[in-house]
């Protein structure tokens, strides 16, 4: 690095992530945020990237933090007591992606040594369109998209991260892809990612998440019978949030009811309650009956909860139990994984709850144990 204190620029996407919630797959476009903000959503960008940056209050003496203007960074910088530089350039009331890359144009000039930005990968998209090669930059996760390898594994270990490079840790970097779903599509069930290119990133692969991977390998029997085990313990009277994924749809169709990929259904004595719930939906059935949550890991990443999920929200979770949270995943993606299992619900107190080992269903009458941290 050039300097002696760390020049850390800092951007958000004051929306990003509204979308999940509200079951609308992600938050590109002003319409969808309208739409999301309409059904009660709102933004948890702030409280998240609080969590990373709190964790620097003890060493801002030795950083400069320049920081977008207003809700774009330096507003939140300013709340939580951290001295920052604000960039003088306009911004839209409505942020759009036209102030993200303003914004990294207008950091450049300052020769910053570290990038930090919070969204998904439509945010990372962004970035990468204006950037310069060699830029160091790191994903604070907050959207609803994330399959890009730019991300931290959740806010805390973007601080972790960036408090090792002012000690001096953490001074090599690594390209990792930028990687992004076509939204349209992903409403409509269909999943079509696209490589779009490389960023450089802090290498401290126990913080920094891993690209999303497809399940390629054929493992239809496999997923047939844990599906069968999981409907095979089912209760009568209990409401089974059913969430997304290939191994969750099977569970769907073995009992011949409509699945939405790609999002959370509702079902109780094999009748579909609610098809594509959002986060209000899903809590307000958890007063009226007792509640399960079934959900797979993400291949590739290990990701049980906030990533693709978050209409699982932390108080969702919590009214119906953890103890109800049932995993489930073949033990060929288990075996993959080059990590634990990963939980970043958005909620520190409710990840740490989550962290231990738990029990995953792997097929008919046959469970393993996982570490799960956050």
């Amino acid at each position: 690095m050039s300097h002696k204190r760390l020049r850390l620029g800092l951007i958000l996407n004051p929306v990003a992530g509204v979308g999940g919630p509200a079951g609308l797959k992600g938050s590109d476009g002003v319409d969808v945020v309208k739409l999301a903000l309409a059904r009660g959503v709102s933004s948890k960008v702030a409280a998240r990237v609080t969590l990373c940056l709190e964790a620097l209050l003890p060493v801002q003496q030795q950083i400069d933090i320049i920081a977008a203007p207003g809700p774009m960074g330096a507003m939140l910088c300013q709340q939580i007591g951290l001295s920052v530089t604000a960039l003088e350039i306009p911004v839209a009331t409505e942020t759009s992606a036209a102030d993200t890359r303003q914004a990294v144009l207008a950091m450049q000039l300052l020769d910053i040594d570290l990038l930090v930005f919070a969204g998904g990968d439509g945010t990372a998209r962004d970035i990468f369109d204006v950037v310069q090669s060699d830029q160091v930059v790191l994903g604070i996760p907050c959207g609803v998209k994330m399959h890009s390898g730019v991300f931290a594994n959740n806010p805390l270990a973007a601080g972790q991260i960036i408090l090792q490079m002012i000690a001096g840790k953490l001074v090599t970097v690594m390209r990792a892809e930028v990687r992004d779903i076509d939204e349209a599509g992903f409403r409509q069930d269909i999943v079509r990612t696209q490589y779009y290119g490389e960023l450089w990133v802090p290498e401290e692969l126990r913080f920094v998440q891993q690209v999303k991977s497809g399940a390629k390998e054929d493992e239809t029997l496999l997923v047939a019978e844990i599906a069968a085990d999981v409907i095979e313990h089912m209760h009568p009277d209990t409401i089974y949030f059913v969430g997304s994924g290939s191994t969750t749809a099977e569970i769907m169709s073995q009992l011949d009811l409509p699945n939405t990929l790609l999002g959370v259904d509702v079902i109780s004595d094999g009748v579909l309650l609610q098809a594509d719930a959002h986060e209000a939906q899903l809590f307000n059935y958890t007063s009226q009956a007792d509640c399960v949550i079934i959900i797979t890991v993400i291949g590739g990443q290990g990701i049980i909860l906030g990533r693709g999920n978050q209409q699982l929200s932390p108080r969702v979770v919590e009214a119906v139990g953890i103890e109800n949270l049932s995993v489930i995943a073949t033990k060929t993606k288990l075996q993959a994984l080059q990590q634990s299992l990963l939980v970043d619900s958005g909620d520190p107190q409710l990840d740490a709850k989550l962290s231990g080992y738990i029990r995953i269903t792997t097929g008919y009458e046959d469970t393993v144990l996982c570490a799960v941290r956050n």
